[in-house]
């Protein structure tokens, strides 16, 4: 895999929405922000448009994007925030010139589907806290981007929890928000996961939902030769009046018991205020022990 350059004080960031409609006021935070780490934001003209939902429609989101993606100048390409719209873009956009000098594509949620496209292309890139909502975040959230940006390789360990499935796995990380892996099925955009390190998060769905996207994983073969899972914020769940009977953890883990990969639960990616940067197409080791989890990158 592609390493992109690590940053340094002065580089510019280029901030873009691929997705929703954004305003620069909602992203005042994340502009001093990056100045406080010596870097200079560089605000896309998605900033502040806006075409229904979406930050303008498919072509100016495509042609913004593209136009950081070629930019010499722009070191990396914050994506501003989430919501739905990226999927719409992907095929319109050009990345032989990014595939030859990549940069660091950042964001999560419906930013996996420019994480799941680009680790087919065999370059590395960054899920972390958005623009949008880094602000909200924890100083663990906010320093874990910085230190990856900057080439720091982080080291997580966090408390294990009962249902956690124990054992240890090294390969590749990669995967992000459920629901878009699940759209991606079948695409240029899915991905292989075989002998790699799985990461999944949700937001805002009903857990038949969940179990229907997870089965659908399933019969695409994600789970057939996985090395490991992790499992990071299913965030505010629904069940209907009629009860689905299993929460997301036990869907999770009876969907996936016929295998022997480790699965460690309530990692700190995803929805949560405790969103830590995850550099996707890295080598890693994950070690799901009885009183911990520790996660590092070899």
């Amino acid at each position: 895999m592609l390493t992109p350059e690590f940053i340094r004080k002065g580089d510019k960031i280029g901030i873009v929405s691929t997705a929703r409609k954004i305003i620069p006021k909602e992203i005042t935070e994340a502009i001093e922000l990056l100045k406080t780490w010596g870097l200079e934001p560089v605000l896309g003209a998605t900033i502040g448009k806006e075409y229904n939902q979406f930050a303008g429609s498919d072509q100016e989101r495509a042609g913004d994007f593209q136009s950081m993606l070629d930019n010499d100048e722009i070191r990396a390409i914050w994506c501003a925030r989430g919501g739905y719209g990226t999927v719409r873009i992907i095929d319109k956009i050009d990345f032989s010139k990014f595939c030859r000098n990549p940069k660091w594509i950042i964001g999560y949620s419906d930013i996996t589907v420019l994480h799941a496209h680009i680790h087919n292309f065999g370059v590395q890139s960054l899920h972390a806290a958005m623009p949008i909502d880094i602000h909200k975040g924890t100083d663990a959230s906010r320093n874990s981007l910085r230190d990856v940006l900057f080439g720091k390789k982080l080291i997580y360990e966090i408390s294990s929890k009962k249902k956690n499935r124990l054992g240890a796995a090294k390969g590749q990380l990669i995967g992000g928000n459920l629901s878009i892996l699940y759209s991606l099925c079948g695409s240029e955009s899915s991905i292989d996961t075989s002998g790699k390190i799985l990461c999944i998060e949700d937001l805002d769905e009903y857990l038949y939902h969940i179990d229907r996207m997870l089965q659908n994983l399933k019969r695409n073969g994600y789970f057939e030769n996985l090395a490991g899972l992790i499992v990071g914020g299913m965030t505010k769940m629904h069940d209907n009046n009629i009860p689905f009977g299993k929460n997301a953890k036990k869907i999770i883990l009876d969907i996936t018991k016929e295998y022997r990969f480790p699965v460690a639960f309530n990692f700190p990616m995803g929805h949560i205020e405790d969103n830590r940067a995850l550099v996707f197409g890295a080598e890693a080791s994950l070690e799901v022990l009885k009183d911990n989890v520790k996660f590092t990158y070899i």
